[in-house]
């Protein structure tokens, strides 16, 4: 799907980034009770990103009592996207009272190692950090009622200790703004 990153049944690369609040949150080591991490790319301006944003939500909210852990990653150069820079981030995390970490990827070392595409670009993984599924919450950004489905069938499967049957789906959004 993009040149770098990792594949279906890859573990996932190991990274430490701050909050919005300056909290340090990894993937890599052991996780007390996670059964699933989800890690999505996201970003403060993209149409995109923002129409899957309440659906995302909802399924940090329902899957979180079953031990899946959501991280929202913003990659963006914040330079050239002022909206995108950690302060922005951290004034929408408040005003939105985000159920999750909102981390910031300053050196955008993380999107180049996992080979994130857009925003959103969507990760699942199982207990043991292989990746299951890779792409877009679901079908259509511009229809709320599809509920992040494609996303949801990848959880389900992962928690049930099956593969998901749609590993992969072409994620759909805004580009990663890459510094120059």
């Amino acid at each position: 799907m993009s040149e770098g990153g990792i594949s279906i049944g890859e573990r996932a690369p190991e990274f430490r980034l701050p909050d919005t609040a300056g909290e340090g949150h990894e993937v890599g080591g052991p996780a007390e009770g996670v059964e699933a991490t989800v890690v999505y790319w996201t970003c403060n301006h993209c149409p995109y990103a923002l129409a899957w944003q309440d659906r995302l939500h909802a399924v940090a909210r329902d899957y979180g009592g079953h031990g899946v852990r959501f991280l929202a990653i913003n990659s963006n150069d914040a330079e050239r996207y002022p909206a995108d820079s950690p302060g922005a981030m951290r004034e929408r995390v408040e005003r939105e009272g985000w159920s999750h970490p909102f981390l910031h990827d300053e050196s955008q070392e993380v999107a180049r190692a996992y080979g994130a595409q857009a925003t959103p670009d969507v990760f699942v993984f199982d207990r043991g950090l292989a990746l299951r599924y890779r792409g877009a919450p679901d079908a259509d950004y511009e229809d709320p009622g599809q509920d992040a489905a494609w996303l949801r069938e990848a959880l389900e499967a992962v928690l049930a200790g099956r593969e998901p049957e749609r590993a992969e789906t072409e994620p759909v959004g805004c580009s990663i703004k890459w510094r120059s």
